[in-house]
């Protein structure tokens, strides 16, 4: 899948079948550029997600007014806000994104401990978090078939923490809840509580340490993501859709820009964000997986 801006090459891969219910996409990023090219994005990630560091200068403002880096091998929590990045230069990234059901059976740290912060991946997996980076570091292979070896060497990493940790099965709920929000964003909190069949305060507790966030505020953010996606051509909702997705009034509609992406929806029709879309256009093709499964079940 090609990306925007300056030279960027977007590729993304779903997990084997074995860790489907854990992990939700791998993905790798390259960006031929002069050293003088820069690039300012952001990242608003509906998951935790790691990001390896093969090449490039890349900080991102995790506190207001702060550029940093906390090395090649970073981890990230779910974003209730934008998280501002920089790239400067040419820059390559391998990363995978995880599924929030499954986020309990990886560590014993719940996703709110993470919300809107970045890590080094030690502090989330051990001493693994080096054997991964020296592992696909190793692999140079720019091509599909390099792509396989870097996956598989993720995959290996990632398996063998949940052996050590007894294969703890993903939380059924909170699968049928990320799907929900995923492709029914304007739904009450109460309807979706109820099509899951628990109490709104049984649905938060359940939430949080898993998605890092309360349900009203993922179903929120995910609404921003599809008006996002639809804005910028990726998605085509219908009329219908569409229509649901409309916020109530312009200054709603401004007051959700300015929240998740520090933009208005005007500026943001003008500002390119190939990162950003980057990311959108990987939610999309989980939105038509969905949609894929579905038609196969029925």
């Amino acid at each position: 899948m090609a990306g925007q801006g300056q030279g960027l090459q977007s590729r993304n891969y779903q997990p084997s079948e074995r860790l489907a219910p854990y992990v939700a996409r791998h993905y790798i990023f390259n960006v031929d550029a002069p050293d003088q090219f820069e690039l300012i994005d952001h990242l608003l990630s509906e998951t935790p997600f790691v990001r390896l560091l093969l090449r490039g200068d890349w900080a991102a403002e995790a506190i207001k007014g702060i550029w940093s880096n906390v090395g090649k091998a970073v981890f990230f929590g779910a974003n209730s806000r934008p998280m501002k990045v920089r790239v400067r230069g040419g820059f390559r990234v391998v990363g995978v994104a995880f599924c929030p059901a499954g986020w309990r059976a990886l560590t014993d740290f719940p996703a709110d401990a993470f919300t809107d912060r970045m890590v080094p991946l030690s502090d989330m997996m051990g001493r693994r978090a080096k054997t991964l980076l020296d592992d696909v570091t190793r692999i140079e292979d720019n091509t599909p078939d390099g792509d396989a070896r870097i996956i598989a060497a993720i995959e290996a990493i990632i398996c063998d923490l949940l052996e050590a940790r007894g294969w703890p099965k993903a939380d059924a709920a909170m699968q049928r809840f990320e799907i929900l929000a995923r492709n029914h964003s304007t739904a009450l909190v109460r309807d979706v509580a109820s099509e899951l069949a628990m109490s709104e305060r049984q649905l938060e507790r359940r939430c949080r340490p898993t998605f890092g966030m309360s349900p009203k505020a993922v179903l929120r953010r995910s609404r921003f993501l599809d008006m996002a996606t639809a804005m910028r051509g990726i998605s085509n909702p219908d009329e219908r859709e569409l229509a649901a997705l409309r916020y109530y009034d312009q200054p709603q509609l401004i007051r959700e820009f300015r929240h998740f992406i520090t933009m208005t929806p005007g500026q943001f029709r003008k500002q390119p964000t190939p990162l950003l879309d980057a990311g959108l256009a990987l939610r999309n093709l989980r939105k038509m997986q969905d949609a894929a499964n579905q038609a196969a079940d029925a």
